[in-house]
């Protein structure tokens, strides 16, 4: 049995909101094992054009994805919510070997199971090449 990872679905306002800082501080931990605690073991992810399947290959996805994005910084924006479900904005910025700032938009669709932890995720991205003096993100 999988652990529960509070708060539970279904949602608040307050709870989503909770869940969604949650998300945020994990995520700019930038450490794939702690994140991937966050989804069922047979996780499903849209993230761009990559279909990953499983906490295994999620967690290989954030080693590449922060291989990559460095001096990643996010900031995620509840959209909406009902009963295990959520819509999130984000946006983060990063920059590549070259150094190349960029930030990148988007939205997810998440569903948890009823232990909390994200059954599916599914994320539409964009990214803007910026200068580093056009970062807000800090």
């Amino acid at each position: 049995m999988e652990n529960k990872r509070l708060p539970l679905p279904p949602f608040t306002l307050e709870t989503a909101l909770q869940k969604v800082q949650m998300a945020e501080d994990a995520w700019n931990t930038k450490d794939p094992e702690k994140v991937c605690l966050a989804y069922t073991t047979d996780t499903e992810w849209r993230n761009r054009t990559e279909f990953l399947n499983g906490r295994e290959e999620v967690k290989q996805f954030l080693t590449r994805k922060w291989q990559k994005e460095l001096d990643y910084r996010l900031k995620k924006e509840l959209w909406g919510f009902r009963e295990n479900r959520m819509a999130v904005r984000f946006e983060y910025e990063w920059h590549d070997h070259s150094g190349q700032w960029f930030r990148s938009y988007g939205n997810e669709l998440w569903e948890f199971d009823e232990n909390g932890l994200m059954r599916k995720r599914f994320a539409s991205i964009n990214d803007l090449p910026i200068t580093e003096q056009e970062r807000t993100i800090r």
